[in-house]
């Protein structure tokens, strides 16, 4: 076992120069144990490794595989890209047990987002992970974001501020330290840095009341790392991207803003960099700039990539294009990070939220007196599942605690990207407390259905007067869009597997295209027809598919699973502000009145 004490400077040891190149990597790797080459580079130096979806099977395999990285580095940073939602790692092969970012916003109760990152977090930290890739403290301002969408708490910056500082403070509460993204703000783009290098053009006093607004809350709240974003921000630097620009990591972030913690890049191998720069030349860039820790291993993950980089960073030292110093304090960094995981993994934790109840007593504001948003009719507060609902003149409270209301949502449009108030905009009080209900296991003693309550939460429901909750199976039509590369395509999403649990016999099909629409239909045939989408406003082909169903079957039930931007329509609408597994789950108890 490789033991570093705490403090210890690598340039003090022999051929420290190449040991803290080894030690601002976060490298990833394939397979579901450690390769040799990776413990072997842990010997020789590497502080940090990344996971992700292809190195977990189940959380006994992933605490088995960090303790194994633990035997040959016992303070070894162990991250990974955790945001729930739409983004989940830990959950890759089932969807996440807790909803992701936009669902928190849309309830706007700081107290929840706390402690879904709470809980988060403590499974974590039962499997041995230490750092969290999260939150995103982007404000989605940009609705045709292809990359951010549900993952941004929402558009309204003070909003999106005090939920990034909550989820900082929850998910540190458990030892894992968070990692606050995608600094300067990634919110306000039209393009995926993952394909190529996005250009903000806002002007600064915009980027200082909006973009940073956020990360100064994060920073605040005492988040440890920050990630840098690959995008151009002119305003800041007109001619690097902010990952590789010492104007926004130095000046900005740390001299201006006051960070003093570790700042860790995005991929390198993301096309914003790997296409224009190199990862070699992009991590020589992206240190020199300020950044403490080089993420790598989305796409590239042996040894010959860690090998390359170590290379280019000495080369850089040695060639005088990075100053020796400047790579000895980022080393250190990681370092004094490190230290703090330790530091952090020994203090007592508080026992996980093992029931709806729990929550209730510990978010607050959970009461009836929370769910009067709406207008022209009563409230139903109490019930299983309650979230916030609209629909005709005839609509009661049931058992699922949908709000009863005469018309449209009445919404502060907190959470929609003009700003406006719209029925398909959330309130920030938008639902009474749901309760009962099973989330995912609790890791380390206990079970917790905090994610499942806020899910619920989360829900807006717009339901015509005629509408009464399916009773036979219903056929189940994803539209589906190509999924961004956060994301991933191997998570599954919708509500077909919860709605075939509660009725069974639901039967799914997914269609894509010009002819999506007439393809759902007939293979709906005479049985009652849910249609789900995700972001029917960025996809033309989606929203025609839906004027298609619609048109020949207006009793087609609609659940919007990205951000809710078109406008409500069909017999029963439901917009669940993310595809998590338990945003799925909601929406299918309120389909089937459940």
């Amino acid at each position: 076992m490789t033991t570093f004490a705490s403090g210890t400077t690598a340039s003090n040891s022999k051929d420290g120069l190449t040991r803290d190149a080894l030690t601002v990597l976060q490298p990833g790797f394939t397979g579901t144990t450690a390769p040799d080459w990776l413990l072997r580079r842990l010997g020789e130096g590497l502080a940090s490794v990344g996971l992700f979806g292809r190195n977990i099977a189940s959380p006994d395999q992933l605490a088995a595989l960090t303790a194994q990285l633990r035997v040959e580095r016992d303070d070894v940073l162990v991250a990974i890209d955790e945001e729930g939602g739409d983004v989940t790692r830990l959950e890759v092969r089932t969807g996440s047990s807790f909803p992701g970012n936009h669902a928190l916003g849309a309830v706007d109760d700081v107290a929840l987002t706390e402690a879904v990152a709470l809980e988060l977090g403590r499974r974590l930290a039962a499997c041995g992970v230490n750092l969290n890739w999260a939150p995103s403290a982007d404000v989605n301002s940009n609705p045709a974001n292809p990359v951010i969408g549900v993952r941004s708490f929402g558009a309204d910056t003070d909003l999106v501020a005090r939920h990034t500082a909550a989820y900082v403070t929850g998910l540190q509460a458990a030892g894992v330290a968070a990692c606050t993204k995608h600094f300067p703000g990634h919110g306000d783009t039209a393009v995926d840095s993952h394909h190529a290098l996005p250009r903000i053009d806002a002007n600064l006093s915009v980027l200082q009341s909006r973009e940073l607004v956020p990360f100064r809350a994060a920073i605040a709240a005492g988040s440890r790392a920050v990630m840098s974003a690959h995008i151009l921000v002119p305003a800041l630097d007109p001619d690097r991207p902010a990952t590789l620009s010492r104007r926004i990591l130095t000046g900005l972030l740390r001299e201006e803003l006051g960070y003093d913690g570790l700042i860790v890049t995005d991929g390198m191998e993301m096309q914003a960099i790997a296409a224009t720069y190199g990862i070699e030349r992009g991590s020589v860039l992206a240190i020199a700039a300020g950044a403490d820790a080089i993420c790598v291993g989305g796409g590239l993950a042996d040894d010959d990539t860690v090998r390359r980089l170590r290379d280019a960073l000495v080369s850089a030292v040695r060639a005088g294009e990075l100053p020796e110093e400047r790579l000895a304090d980022a080393a250190n960094r990681v370092r004094a990070l490190a230290e703090w995981t330790a530091a952090a993994s020994a203090i007592p934790k508080a026992p996980p939220v093992t029931s709806a109840s729990a929550v209730t007593s510990r978010t607050n504001g959970l009461n009836s007196s929370n769910a009067s948003n709406g207008s022209g009719g009563t409230d139903g507060t109490s019930g299983t599942g309650a979230v916030k609902g609209t629909g005709g003149a005839g609509s009661t409270a049931g058992a699922d605690g949908v709000n009863g209301t005469g018309g449209t949502d009445s919404s502060d449009g907190s959470d929609s990207s003009d700003g406006s108030s719209g029925s398909n905009s959330p309130n920030s009080s938008n639902s009474s407390n749901g309760s009962g209900g099973a989330g995912g296991s609790g890791g380390s003693g206990g079970t917790s259905d905090v994610g499942l309550v806020a899910a619920r939460r989360a829900l807006t429901v717009t339901r015509s007067a005629s509408y009464s909750p399916l009773t036979e199976a219903p056929y189940v039509a994803a539209l589906t869009p190509v999924a961004n590369i956060a994301v991933g395509d191997e998570t599954p999403w919708g509500v077909a597997a919860e709605l075939a649990r509660l009725l069974p016999g639901t039967e799914t099909g997914t269609f894509t295209g010009e002819d999506a629409g007439s393809s759902a239909l007939a293979a709906a045939g005479a049985r009652p027809l849910v249609a789900v989408v995700r972001d029917e406003h960025r996809h033309p082909w989606m929203a025609a598919a839906l004027d298609t169903l619609l048109a020949s079957r207006p009793d087609t039930v609609v659940v919007e699973m990205g951000v809710p931007q078109a406008a409500p329509r069909g017999a029963l609408h439901i917009a669940t502000h993310g595809a998590a597994r338990v945003c799925g789950q909601a929406a299918a108890e309120v389909i089937a009145g459940q």
